[in-house]
């Protein structure tokens, strides 16, 4: 299918089925969903985890990386795999916010202005290098990131359901790109760093290249559909019953504090930050068969829940400290609970 102006692809999926699955069935079915990414994107596990991670959520990510690692291809495989609608934008210099959102469209016909959707209205938006469009136009979604919805000439429309960003981004020392606004980076969930493959990973993406792998066509690479949205909505409704003791909940706000004293951060995480970890680490721990978190779960998601939230004082870039490392310093002063 052919790319509007706005960079759309993807037409929308019949009716979902109201077939429901079992908790295992269901674990199962996730775990089909990585074999089948894995027919199309190779190696890039840890993004796979922490995209489902963020669906399983109700949250957004940030998929950061150099251009050429699969970043978009790694979100339209995902998506067909769950048989949601997904909606691509190109995010440019002379983006506006319109073109996201939708706008007013006079209709000469009726005598009367209607509201002609942007591509927000679906249910994983995939922003392509989200940081290459000005402030104005990322703000855009801010409204539909935290509500579930877009205002448009005071009027109010309901985004479907499920519905994320899956924004892409280039490391921000690349020329042409602008800071994402702290409040909008607090939206995301997630921040996913994809890393240039190893050699064994880039052969084998050449090799199928060569073979004639062709990253439009989904179908012809064998990626077949798993799950759909009624069973996404019923993986949701199982993550939310996953536990959380007072002790590990006590230990996921103590590190989000650690971030706000350290002497290297001028901004730490913001208690919808440490909200997320929760979520987050229920989503892991369901995933790998747990029915309360444990600290582990919730260190196995700090970084990347936390690292696109800590805003640096300038001497500690200069001494070229990062966020990560911030991290992982705090996660071995903080006392975990036994």
């Amino acid at each position: 299918m052919e790319e509007s102006a706005a960079g759309m692809t993807d037409a929308p999926w019949p009716q979902t089925t109201d077939r429901r699955l079992s908790e295992p069935e269901l674990r199962a079915a996730f775990a089909r969903v990585r074999e089948e990414v894995g027919k199309s994107v190779v190696g890039q596990d840890a993004a796979v985890t922490g995209l489902m991670i963020a669906l399983l959520g109700g949250g957004h990510v940030l998929l950061e990386g150099v251009p050429g690692v699969a970043k978009t291809l790694l979100v339209r495989t995902l998506s067909h795999t769950l048989k949601l609608d997904t909606k691509r934008v190109q995010f440019t210099p002379d983006l506006m916010p319109g073109d996201v959102t939708g706008s007013l469209v006079y209709d000469a016909k009726a005598g009367e202005f209607e509201f002609r959707q942007g591509p927000v209205f679906t249910n994983i938006m995939l922003a392509d290098e989200i940081n290459r469009t000005p402030p104005k136009t990322q703000s855009a979604l801010l409204e539909a990131m935290e509500e579930r919805q877009v205002s448009v000439d005071g009027e109010s429309r309901v985004l479907p359901v499920p519905f994320m960003v899956a924004a892409t981004m280039n490391p921000i020392e690349y020329e042409g790109t602008y800071t994402l606004p702290e409040a909008q980076l607090d939206r995301f969930m997630l921040k996913l760093v994809l890393d240039l493959p190893d050699r064994t990973t880039e052969i084998e993406v050449i090799r199928r290249h060569a073979a004639g792998f062709n990253p439009r066509d989904l179908a012809a690479a064998g990626v077949e559909a798993v799950l759909d949205a009624s069973q996404l909505a019923q993986a949701q409704a199982a993550v939310a019953r996953v536990g959380a003791s007072a002790d590990v909940i006590g230990y996921a706000v103590d590190l989000a504090r650690a971030t706000r004293q350290s002497p290297s951060v001028k901004l730490g995480v913001s208690p919808r930050g440490t909200t997320a970890l929760l979520t987050a680490a229920k989503a892991w721990a369901w995933l790998t068969g747990f029915d309360a978190i444990t600290p582990d779960h919730i260190q196995a998601m700090a970084l990347p829940v936390m690292r696109h939230r800590l805003q640096l004082r300038p001497e500690a870039e200069l001494e070229g400290v990062s966020a990560d490392s911030i991290l992982r310093a705090i996660m071995q002063q903080v006392q975990v609970p036994i």
